[in-house]
């Protein structure tokens, strides 16, 4: 029985053992799993804390007597920039493209060749034009000589030098034809439209809605930029030629572009009862492009006695916050927004004249949101 018994014992499992071997590798994973997951914790603490440092766009406020901006002015008004030399280069001829030098945003010199039309044909009549002055000049001669003799009535010797003639004028046309071919460019400027490509046809006139191209492309003179402002009739007696103005883009409000009034236009629009001005910018930048939205501040006429004392600082008006009847600003100082309260001296659509809350060289925020806290810490773009 013993025996049995010593048997049926050796046949039993000792889950003891199994048990503590097992508690060993989850104890690790579990370890491993919670190391793991402060890491993770750790990570995103400070991914997040370096995320708060917003980025803002700030604006250094100006004294009110240096600043030279919209805040005097008599009228405010938006348009375009426009080019008063742009034009789009064709060709004298209906012809084949053979080649195309230019591409969008090029450069190009007056007189520069743009593109090279098919002049197979033309040369050929070109040749046959110099072989034909050729023998009429070989006639010519001949019939000179045999004059001296009295051997050609002088008739003939007429006949023959208006050949020589008629034939010239030919070979001039040829040749022109064949300069034709060759497209140039009428003035210095940026190419801003290629239209044509090799081996299309293009012609200086419309074909009716064909394949026919009728350019191979637009030319800006850059140094022509100006801009086209459309002012209420009501108020054209505050704008006179010569009159000092403020230009801001819409791409870069905060930049000030020192304008004038070029000309008004002697003609009004009766649909938006408005008169169109030119305003001519005296700061050439290449930042300033065809098309761009533009607002234009008209200023009060220069005085030549001494300016009067203006007090406070100039900053955008975009930069103020309304709340209720209060005004405020977000004033950058040592990488914390301050929230500070302002009065407000006068205004326009550009610029505001503040009396008190912000010193000349503060930092103010132009473009407050809802993210920006009092106290934030904040990185200036």
């Amino acid at each position: 029985m013993n025996d049995k018994k010593d048997l049926l014992n050796d046949l039993k499992i000792d889950r003891s053992d199994s048990n503590n071997s097992e508690q060993s590798p989850l104890s690790k994973i579990i370890i491993i799993v919670v190391i793991s997951v402060l890491v993770l914790a750790v990570t995103k603490f400070i991914f997040f804390s370096e995320d708060e440092l917003l980025e803002v766009t700030a604006y250094k406020a100006k004294s009110a007597n240096q600043s030279n901006n919209s805040a005097a002015s008599v009228l405010d008004a938006s348009g375009y920039v426009t080019a008063r030399m742009q034009a789009t280069v064709s060709s004298k001829l209906t012809g084949k493209v053979l080649e195309v030098y230019i591409e969008e945003g090029m450069f190009v010199e007056k007189g520069q060749i743009l593109a090279q039309l098919d002049d197979s044909s033309v040369q050929a009549e070109l040749n046959f034009a110099k072989t034909q002055l050729k023998e009429a000049r070989r006639i010519f001669n001949r019939t000179l000589e045999l004059r001296k003799d009295n051997l050609a009535s002088q008739a003939s010797l007429d006949a023959a030098e208006s050949q020589v003639d008629g034939l010239k004028a030919r070979l001039d046309i040829s040749k022109q034809v064949v300069a034709d071919m060759q497209i140039r460019a009428p003035f210095s400027g940026v190419v801003i439209n290629k239209a044509a490509q090799p081996g299309e046809m293009i012609s200086p006139v419309s074909a009716g809605g064909g394949f026919t191209r009728t350019g191979i492309g637009t030319i800006v003179d850059m140094s022509s930029l100006e801009v086209e402002v459309d002012v209420n009739e009501s108020y054209i007696n505050r704008v006179q030629p010569g009159q000092p103005a403020i230009t801001n883009l819409n791409a870069y409000p905060n930049w000030d572009i020192s304008s004038e009034v070029i000309a008004i236009i002697p003609t009004a629009d009766r649909n938006k009862a408005t008169v169109k001005v030119r305003i001519g910018l005296l700061e050439k930048d290449e930042r300033v492009l065809p098309d761009m939205g533009a607002k234009v501040s008209f200023l009060k006429e220069q005085v030549t006695e001494a300016p009067e004392e203006i007090n406070g600082v100039m900053i955008p008006s975009s930069a103020i916050i309304k709340e209720d009847d209060l005004s405020y600003v977000f004033v950058i100082k040592n990488g914390l927004i301050i929230k500070t309260k302002i009065a407000i001296g006068s205004s326009s659509s550009n610029f505001s004249r503040l009396i008190d809350g912000v010193e000349v060289g503060d930092n103010v925020v132009t473009d407050p949101n809802n993210e920006l806290q009092n106290g934030q810490e904040v990185l200036i773009k």
